[in-house]
């Protein structure tokens, strides 16, 4: 607007305003300048100081995609955070929600599904869409618990009264067992699991000679892969697929809220499933919600939003409301709980087990389904 200032200043030294001719020159002039501070006024109206649209509308919608298995504790958190922003800061928020398998997920938001904020099953989703440039290094840093905001453990389901004898991860490996799992392709809940049958032959003693005949006779008894871990829980109880399903504590214990009769064994050998967090950078930039999303993410770590996370079946990543009587009866403690890091960590697992002609891939064509 400077510009715009010191032309009109020059233009009232150089015009004679007594004379018609400069008089209508001036008033031309002013129009133009009118219209200059308008359009101006109007841009600066939509945009805030890095160029990024306003956040100050009444109404914004934020895009939340997550995995799954997450859809209930969202379902009880988001109200309440929704409530508390209206309060503090007179905006409605709408919260646009899609649910499905942590890497197809991860793949959509690479696609173009505009995401401002991705709740995935593993890290290594995550940092997909990373190195697609949408989220900027580092995002595991700017929140608590390197971005982990909830996290279960692998459970095996049976039929009522476990009819079959199940009770530990070498027994879904006879003859006589379908196992209903997902695929490690397009689940990450699934990859949990197959992780989790590998790291309990691994911690006994056995090697990995050892653990891959274990996974093909284990993946030999599985009838159909399904695309997630709903899909899996759905078969098992609502299509009775199967003798035995391995799937999140979570969802177990979401199935006994909704009324279910389940009984399933929670092995002493485990793996601890730490599902992340993260704002899409590229895209809050875009929509100008980054302030609300990253105000949301922020939201999830306090005791309000885990306490929702525990009550609908996620372990508390809050150790003091990990330890409180309520929480502490409802999730036991595993007397050998690995973690990602200590098989290697992601990439590592990743290139290994679940890359193309990895060791999943090695026993889907051994196994010839």
């Amino acid at each position: 607007m400077d510009f715009w200032h010191y032309l009109l200043k020059q233009a009232k030294l150089r015009l004679n305003i007594n004379s018609l001719k400069g008089f209508v020159s001036l008033f031309l002039l002013g129009a133009i300048f009118s219209v200059a501070i308008a359009a101006c006024s109007s841009e600066n109206s939509k945009t805030g100081q890095n160029g990024t649209a306003s956040q100050k509308q009444d109404n914004v919608e934020i895009t939340l995609v997550s995995f799954a298995v997450t859809k209930a504790a969202h379902a009880a958190i988001i109200p309440k955070f929704v409530e508390k922003w209206q309060k503090e800061h007179n905006q409605t928020i709408t919260f646009k929600q899609s649910y499905g398998g942590s890497g197809a997920q991860a793949r959509a938001v690479i696609d173009g599904l505009e995401a401002d904020i991705v709740h995935l099953a593993l890290a290594l989703d995550i940092k997909k869409i990373e190195k697609a440039g949408l989220i900027q290094p580092g995002w595991e840093k700017k929140v608590p618990n390197q971005g982990i905001v909830s996290k279960s453990v692998a459970a095996i389901v049976t039929r009522e009264g476990n009819p079959k004898k199940v009770k530990t991860w070498t027994d879904l490996a006879r003859n006589d067992i379908k196992l209903i799992t997902a695929d490690p392709k397009t689940s990450g809940g699934a990859r949990w699991n197959f992780l989790a049958l590998w790291n309990s032959v691994i911690k006994t003693g056995g090697d990995e000679t050892k653990a891959t005949e274990f996974l093909t006779q284990v993946y030999k008894n599985v009838p159909l892969l399904t695309k997630d871990s709903r899909e899996s829980t759905d078969a098992f109880f609502k299509r009775g697929q199967g003798d035995v399903l391995i799937n999140y504590e979570n969802e177990i214990l979401l199935a006994e809220k909704e009324g279910e009769k389940v009984t399933a064994v929670i092995p002493d050998v485990n793996i601890s499933i730490d599902n992340p967090i993260a704002v899409v950078d590229k895209n809050v930039d875009k929509h100008g919600t980054r302030k609300i999303a990253e105000a949301f993410v922020k939201y999830l770590f306090t005791r309000s939003a885990q306490e929702e996370f525990a009550k609908q079946g996620f372990r508390p990543v809050d150790e003091t409301l990990a330890q409180t009587k309520e929480f502490a009866e409802k999730y036991p403690k595993i007397k050998t709980l690995s973690t990602i890091n200590d098989l290697g960590g992601w990439d590592k697992v990743q290139a290994k087990f679940f890359a193309d002609q990895g060791l999943f891939d090695q026993i889907e064509a051994k196994i010839k389904r």
